[in-house]
């Protein structure tokens, strides 16, 4: 109890108002705050792998890094450090708006190392970047002839249920199409399998992974090729930023 009460949360509206935001030289909004145990150059290294054409439909979003991101009920509070308690309370991030201006407090201390960092941020900026411009028509198209001919698992757990629901599937193993396609979760599949693929790729400009890194729940993941061709997709519609260099690389079997 003592550790907690040595710090004082701090309501998310007034970080907002009082701390300095920073823009990115790829045109993203964002902050520090508190004792986050990220160095300046590495997070400048994981904002500025978004690129230009995906952080020009992100201007009216910044990201706040912080210790600890804490909800009570509608309300988001901030830790300037880490208790064990208060990490027992925090979330991966919080989303609030102020003024008009959307914000998202990631927690840097729940996240224990860069992958998980730049993985959140990441998944993030691709949700907010499909909110303000949709999936374009060609990834529509290859994300579905993947999922028509079955190809094994998904990007993560939300596109792996809308995607069997958008076939009316329970499980793997059907290669013909249903008499009738639900629309309103095909639609929502190509949502979070386009925010996924985007993530990923960001995340491939940032750090080098392994493949089973990216599991977050228990579902199958996406097949190695089927990844590799929408991790292409997107890079042809968003080439990387200066200093920045997308690779696909497979490892041999032993």
């Amino acid at each position: 109890m003592a550790e907690t009460a040595q710090l004082q949360l701090v309501p998310a509206g007034q970080v907002a108002r009082e701390v300095a935001v920073r823009e990115s030289k790829n045109g993203i909004f964002y902050a520090t705050f508190g004792d986050t145990l990220v160095a300046d150059a590495d997070l400048e290294r994981i904002v500025q792998a978004v690129p230009a054409s995906i952080a020009d439909a992100l201007k009216r979003r910044s990201w706040y890094f912080v210790p600890l991101a804490i909800g009570e009920g509608d309300e988001t509070l901030v830790a300037p450090g880490y208790t064990t308690e208060l990490c027992d309370r925090a979330t991966c991030h919080r989303n609030a708006k102020f003024g008009g201006a959307e914000c998202v407090f990631i927690s840097s201390r729940l996240l224990q190392d860069r992958f998980a960092l730049s993985f959140e941020f990441f998944i993030n900026a691709g949700h907010a970047f499909v909110d303000e411009a949709g999936v374009p028509s060609t990834f529509s198209d290859l994300v579905w002839k993947q999922a028509s001919a079955d190809v094994r698992g998904e990007t993560s757990h939300d596109a792996w249920e809308e995607r069997h629901q958008a076939l009316g599937r329970e499980g793997s193993g059907e290669r013909n199409l249903p008499a009738r396609v639900d629309e309103k979760a095909k639609a929502a599949y190509f949502e979070s399998a386009f925010a996924d693929a985007v993530a990923i790729y960001m995340l491939s400009l940032t750090v080098d992974f392994d493949y089973a890194d990216l599991r977050e729940r228990e579902y199958p993941l996406l097949a190695p090729q089927a990844l590799a061709e929408r991790l292409r997709a997107v890079a042809a519609l968003f080439p990387p930023n200066s200093g920045y260099e997308f690779a696909v690389l497979y490892r041999k079997r032993a």
